[in-house]
């Protein structure tokens, strides 16, 4: 089996989390929590890192702490991960969906201000699969209507835009280190920061708001518990000890795959714009109808070959809990639906050989209707 990806452990993991477990420091404090903070942040071209329990409660802890909250209204990709809108919700704000645009996949940032209203508090760009979005498009309008801009940087560790590393773009920029991404802790997730008092915001605000100086155990406001384990952050400091290793290593999976696949009709490789650098998270394909058979069929059929993928995601305005939040809409998304119906992921792990992809490649053309 060729698995959708898998996380790449190659170097000091298993040393640095050994060295937590004989010192004791395996909980929420420890050496190496405040060094992969720093090591991170820096990576991403930004002042302060605040590592958290995950992807989700990072883009949350943001949110909360830029002041999004009942009432508030926050735009954000129509196609992207559950997570983006969860943490809208969770802040007791609306998430407001923008289609995407057909180039890259990411949120179009001609239909942003349409969307813009006297409750609009900020904007979340979503780099789709590695790929990231015009920031200073986008940051033009934010200004305009001054707005928050939170990068969701999930899927584009070492992205670039204009040679700038993307998360260190906006007010704040959200990472996950699930075990699929570039780099991993298994769980885990952090923000990224220029804003000194944000940070310290979100710092507060991840440790149940215990408040310094007072009493102990005496909180003035409600906090998280967000915090990332030491030992976690052993595994994310090993990680980015060869950071750059596991970028180029999508990086070169994906423009192989784009060699062996593009010209096959009826399929639609990823792009990387002039301004970009694409670390190409997941392989992103687009099945078509001139393919001749449907993405769902070519899923199936490579899972029996001993291969899996996977399909893009269901787009945000079609997703069932909206009706419990009174969130519904009639509005179509086009660009959004047609990725989702026509998407899939091909294997992506960064130590993936040149022999699987081209085994992956070779299959999925065999598949081919004539």
């Amino acid at each position: 089996m060729i698995p959708v990806c898998e996380p790449t452990i190659s170097g000091n993991e298993l040393k640095y989390v050994m060295d937590c477990i004989k010192t004791n420091w395996i909980s929420s404090l420890g050496p190496y929590i405040p060094k992969f903070e720093e090591g991170f942040s820096r990576y991403c071209g930004a002042g302060h890192g605040i590592a958290c329990s995950n992807g989700t409660a990072a883009l949350h802890l943001a949110l909360e702490s830029l002041g999004v909250g009942k009432g508030d209204e926050v735009i954000i990709p129509d196609l992207t991960m559950i997570a983006t809108m969860a943490a809208v919700l969770y802040c007791g704000a609306k998430p407001v969906f923008v289609d995407a645009e057909e180039k890259t996949w990411n949120l179009d940032i001609n239909k942003i201000e349409e969307k813009i209203t006297d409750k609009t508090k900020a904007i979340i760009p979503v780099h789709i699969s590695g790929h990231p979005v015009d920031m200073d498009k986008l940051k033009t309008i934010s200004k305009r209507h001054n707005l928050f801009v939170v990068e969701d940087a999930a899927e584009a560790h070492g992205a670039e835009y204009k040679g700038k590393r993307v998360g260190g773009l906006g007010d704040a920029g959200c990472f996950s280190f699930f075990g699929n991404k570039i780099l991993t802790t298994g769980e885990g997730g952090m923000i990224v920061t220029s804003n000194a008092k944000l940070s310290e915001r979100c710092k507060l605000l991840r440790n149940q708001a215990h408040s310094s100086g007072k009493k102990k155990f005496s909180h003035e406001e409600l906090g998280f518990n967000y915090r990332l384990t030491n030992l976690q952050a052993a595994v994310g400091c090993a990680q980015l000890e060869n950071v750059d290793k596991l970028v180029e290593g999508r990086v070169k999976n994906g423009k192989y795959y784009t060699e062996l696949l593009s010209g096959v009709e009826g399929l639609t490789s990823p792009i990387e714009e002039s301004w970009a650098k694409n670390v190409y998270w997941m392989y992103t394909l687009l099945i078509t109808k001139r393919f001749g058979v449907s993405r769902n069929k070519v899923i199936d059929e490579l899972m029996k070959r001993g291969i899996q993928t996977r399909p893009f995601f269901v787009p945000m305005h079609s997703q069932p809990l909206l009706n419990k939040f009174g969130l519904n809409t009639e509005e179509k998304f086009p660009v959004a639906e047609k990725l989702s119906e026509e998407g899939i992921y091909l294997p992506s792990a960064s130590h993936l050989t040149k022999e699987e992809i081209e085994t992956v490649a070779k299959t999925l053309i065999s598949l081919k209707s004539n």
